[in-house]
């Protein structure tokens, strides 16, 4: 018998490497991106990096057609209370969620699983997730149609083509990951900036300058209730996913900061220029007027530079959605998928139907904003929401405390009372404060 022991004990250790090291070899290389996994203090930037990614994902040319829904509709001295109004509701929404991203280093669909439970957490990445693929679609098939515009185009494979290239730029933009979306952010933002004053001058030339402009009287009608959630909703969806981004913050303080930044000025620039354009030149997108000023190549730099980080911006989050929903370390094969399947919609023209049915979604995304951050307030803050905590498969009460809320939100919306993402974020904030000070935070 003890002749066979240094036998057995000489298999079980070969047995032993042999299992570490398939283990080893198994074992998946990790997202430079930490998309299911809290980003580690050593891969976290400064404060100018972060300011530069969320400036370059708020300066968001589509952004002008809501200004200049508002423009048609206000003068000059109310327009500016509106656009100041509902850009520091935003901004303050945005600010305390990316403040939450900063000191947990989670994605908005990760924090998900401490608030709705690890499998009830798969509603927020379909959710979010499918949202972004939907808003890539139509962003990819506009590049489409007004390059071809700009050129006269009419043969579909030109628009295709244009398609097809520019979707391949993004997505691999996206899959580079967080420095990708901060290196051409740092080279477009700027530029696409001083083109975007550029107009708005030129635009103040036609009026006879800022006295010209506030003696123009607005033809249109909107409820202040009305153009306060015209502002709000202008972001509030995508905001809620600014986790993704604020994650890599080296503090809290430094999150809430460039949230103020990109989402109370920036949102609000894009929705001031809008208006100006509508005003002035009778439309609010800045490409166009460009277009109509004969300034066809720079009207497509704005088109391409801005677009580009923005739609990378939106690839790079469904990426890290469906890493979640799958469980996968990786976003970058989610990049990819999803990068085919908003190109795919783009090309089959369903992108011209999306806007409305995402323009919904809008209604029922903030809530999940709210019930996050009124369930950390309440249970999280001191633990920050640690690796490896026990939880439950679906938390019934951060579940129900959601559903609720948009009903509130869509009830608002159908009766024109109050602002209804706001009423949404709100109440779900309130009511999964409340309830989580009454159950145990482990499940």
């Amino acid at each position: 018998m003890s002749a066979e022991t240094p036998e057995t004990e000489a298999e079980a250790t070969a047995a032993a490497a042999g299992t570490a090291g398939a283990a080893a070899a198994a074992e998946p290389v990790i997202d430079r991106d930490y998309p299911v996994t809290p980003v580690p203090r050593h891969a976290r930037k400064g404060f100018f990096s972060l300011m530069v990614v969320l400036l370059g994902f708020t300066i968001f040319t589509p952004t002008m057609l809501a200004g200049a829904a508002l423009g048609e509709a206000f003068g000059l001295r109310e327009l500016l209370v509106v656009i100041a109004v509902g850009s520091l509701v935003l901004g303050a929404y945005v600010a305390v969620l990316g403040w939450i991203g900063a000191r947990t280093g989670l994605t908005t669909v990760v924090m998900a699983r401490y608030t709705l439970g690890s499998r009830g957490s798969k509603l927020a990445s379909i959710l979010l997730g499918g949202t972004q693929i939907g808003w890539y679609g139509v962003v990819i098939g506009t590049i489409g149609e007004l390059t071809a515009q700009a050129f006269g185009w009419e043969s579909s494979v030109a628009r295709a083509a244009i398609m097809i290239a520019v979707s391949a730029l993004m997505c691999a933009t996206a899959v580079y990951g967080y420095r990708g979306m901060y290196w051409v952010s740092l080279i477009s933002t700027p530029l696409i900036l001083i083109l975007a004053f550029w107009v708005m001058f030129r635009s103040l030339e036609e009026v006879g300058g800022w006295a010209g402009l506030a003696a123009i009287q607005p033809g249109g009608q909107m409820t202040l209730a009305v153009a306060v959630t015209t502002v709000v909703g202008t972001f509030v969806s995508a905001g809620t996913q600014a986790p993704n981004w604020t994650r890599f913050a080296r503090s809290g303080r430094q999150a809430v900061i460039a949230c103020v930044v990109g989402f109370l000025i920036g949102n609000g620039l894009m929705i001031f220029f809008g208006a100006i354009g509508a005003i002035t030149f009778g439309e609010g997108d800045f490409v166009l007027v460009l277009f109509q000023l004969g300034l066809i190549g720079w009207g497509l730099f704005l088109l391409f530079g801005n677009l580009w980080k923005s739609n990378a911006d939106a690839a790079y989050s469904f990426g890290v959605a469906g890493a979640e929903l799958f469980e996968k370390p990786s976003k970058t094969r989610f990049v990819i998928y999803g990068s085919i399947i908003g190109t795919i919609l783009a090309l089959l023209g369903v992108g011209d139907h999306l806007p409305q049915y995402l323009g919904l979604l809008g209604t029922f995304i903030p809530p999940l904003g709210g019930v996050i951050i009124g369930d950390y307030l309440a249970r999280w803050r001191r633990t920050q929401m640690p690796e490896g905590e026990v939880l439950p498969r679906f938390n019934w009460v951060n579940l129900g405390v959601y559903a609720l809320s948009c009903a509130l939100a869509w009830g608002a919306g159908q009766l024109e009372l109050g602002i209804p993402p706001v009423i949404g974020i709100v109440a779900a904030l309130v009511l999964a404060f409340a309830f989580a000070r009454l159950t145990p935070r482990r499940g």
